[in-house]
């Protein structure tokens, strides 16, 4: 074989070899930066992509890693040539940040974010994870440091939207969309602590002696109601029992009244021929009276004023009338 043979086939081989290094799969969700002679060219899509090895390069991505294990935080580096457009879920170590009333908070977050430009967070930032996480550490800082502890531990939607919007303006420039920030623990001191749990058993109690009290409240509320009811009952039976008396005597009454004006009708009847019927009504009356004053003490007294001379002078003309008839 001569010298030309063995150059075509050493060029060929070189051809075929480039030709198939040329041959670049890019899976779903990932993406390739391409420099060509050093520059920008473009940015691979999923699937099969053409390009010159000999003129266009990879270009590599620095991203940063960081693994919570028994022994501690392990942060490592790796040069990436393929970037993940998928989204990514970053977990900051613990940082001590400031309440506004100078209150030392030990506060970790959660960052899901994605890239949705390739090339920008490429040539942009030279190490994106450990900007990012620079970044949300200080906007923490100044987000925690505008509020109280109260505010802090109550409020974790205001400072996950605050944070968000931040992040969010903030990394736009870096092609990377920020989509949630979550607050995952916070710890204050344990004195801190002590206070708050003092605090709220404190006003766990005052909460059960108030409702304690309004239940107390509302039970003599209840109770006065009932006596009111029933003396409000007794006195309308009370009522209902005189009134039923009142009838019963007036009853009773005019019942006598009539059997005594009967009486008296019947004995006019009889007498009606014979003599006065007023003198023989006054002198039962003066009778009765007679009896009422002698009962009892058989040995009382009794003066007969001289009008009685009148009642005796009656009582001979019953009788009179008596033996008339």
């Amino acid at each position: 074989m001569d010298a030309g043979s063995i150059i075509l086939t050493v060029l060929a081989i070189i051809v075929i070899v480039n030709a198939i290094r040329g041959f670049v799969i890019v899976k779903q969700a990932e993406t390739m930066v391409i420099e060509r002679l050093g520059k920008y060219h473009r940015t691979l899509q999923s699937g099969i992509n053409i390009i010159w090895p000999i003129i266009d390069r990879n270009r590599e991505i620095e991203w940063k890693y960081i693994q919570e294990t028994h022994e501690g935080i392990t942060v490592t580096y790796k040069k990436l040539k393929r970037l993940d457009l998928r989204e990514t879920v970053y977990n900051f170590p613990r940082q001590n940040v400031i309440t506004r009333d100078n209150v030392v908070t030990e506060i970790n977050a959660l960052l899901y974010f994605q890239i949705t430009d390739p090339a920008r967070s490429v040539y942009e930032i030279a190490n994106l994870p450990d900007a990012i996480e620079k970044l949300t550490q200080t906007t923490l800082r100044n987000v925690i440091g505008e509020m109280d502890l109260d505010q802090t531990l109550s409020s974790r939607d205001t400072i996950n939207t605050k944070l968000r919007a931040i992040l969010d303006e903030a990394t736009d420039k870096w092609g990377v969309k920020v989509n949630r920030v979550e607050l995952q623990d916070i710890n204050p001191p344990r004195d801190i602590k002590d206070a708050m749990e003092k605090q709220m058993r404190a006003e766990r109690d005052r909460r059960a002696q108030i409702l304690e009290a309004e239940g107390m409240k509302k039970s003599q509320i209840l109770e006065a109601e009932g006596e009111r009811e029933a003396q409000i009952n007794r006195a309308e039976g009370d009522k209902r029992a005189r009134v039923l008396i009142a009838e019963g005597q007036a009853e009773a009454r005019v019942k006598v009244s009539e059997a005594e004006a009967q009486a008296i009708l019947n004995v006019t009847d009889a007498i009606s021929s014979t003599g006065d019927p007023a003198n023989y009504l006054i002198a039962m009356k003066y009778i009765d009276a007679l009896k009422e004053m002698t009962a009892g003490d058989k040995s009382k007294t009794v003066y007969m004023p001289y009008e009685v001379t009148g009642v005796l002078s009656s009582i001979g003309g019953i009788k009179e009338m008596l033996d008339r008839a």
